[in-house]
């Protein structure tokens, strides 16, 4: 069975953040700044989307340098 990244809520995708270790740094004009030492960029969500669209989470999970599937095992975990 094939999984998508689509309809993920934005409540989930902040607990994986905060899972990941990232805090939330700061929230200005809709979009929310997520960040932790060890990144190269912030990751960055818009909070008055929700869900979340499929090309930002693969963005974001690209910038975390994690795998789809280590996001879907959190999913399945929560």
């Amino acid at each position: 069975m094939t999984r998508r990244l689509k309809n993920i809520p934005l409540r989930l995708f902040r607990d994986y953040l905060k899972h990941k270790g990232l805090n939330h740094i700061r929230s200005k004009g809709g979009h929310e700044v997520w960040s932790c030492k060890d990144l190269p960029r912030p990751v960055i969500l818009q909070s008055h989307i929700d869900p979340i669209p499929e090309f930002i989470v693969r963005n974001n999970l690209r910038t975390l340098g994690v795998k789809v599937k280590d996001f879907y095992d959190f999913v399945e975990n929560h």
